[in-house]
């Protein structure tokens, strides 16, 4: 019989290879993308002194439309990457979480570039 393949597992084991090579400095942080079936999220981290530095979801108050589509992570995009100029944030390195890029997390990547992030 064959076994199924177990999603979750597998793009944990893809994130966590990913993961080897990218790290969060304070020069330049991490914006690490997660999506579930319903909303988005997304967070700039200093992985050196281990902090989350600026953080936009789907969830948040201010947030108008859906989460669990292209245009809600767009919208997620362009909130990250405002929070993160309004502190000085510039350059980032992007982690796409283990996900393809494509759909949701592409939306936000360009959305992020659009509005001032470098990555």
């Amino acid at each position: 019989m064959f076994k199924k393949a177990d999603k979750k597992a597998s793009r944990e084991k893809r994130h966590l290879r990913v993961r080897k090579k990218v790290f969060g400095t304070p020069e330049r942080p991490r914006l690490s993308v997660f999506r579930s079936e319903k909303n988005i999220y997304a967070q700039i981290i200093d992985d050196i002194n281990s902090v989350t530095l600026v953080a936009a979801s789907s969830l948040d108050k201010d947030f108008g439309v859906k989460g669990g589509n292209k245009e809600g992570a767009k919208l997620v995009g362009e909130i990250i990457a405002k929070k993160a100029v309004e502190k000085g944030i510039t350059e980032v390195v992007f982690d796409r979480g283990g996900y393809v890029y494509h759909g949701r997390v592409q939306e936000l990547a360009q959305a992020a570039r659009e509005a001032g992030l470098k990555f």
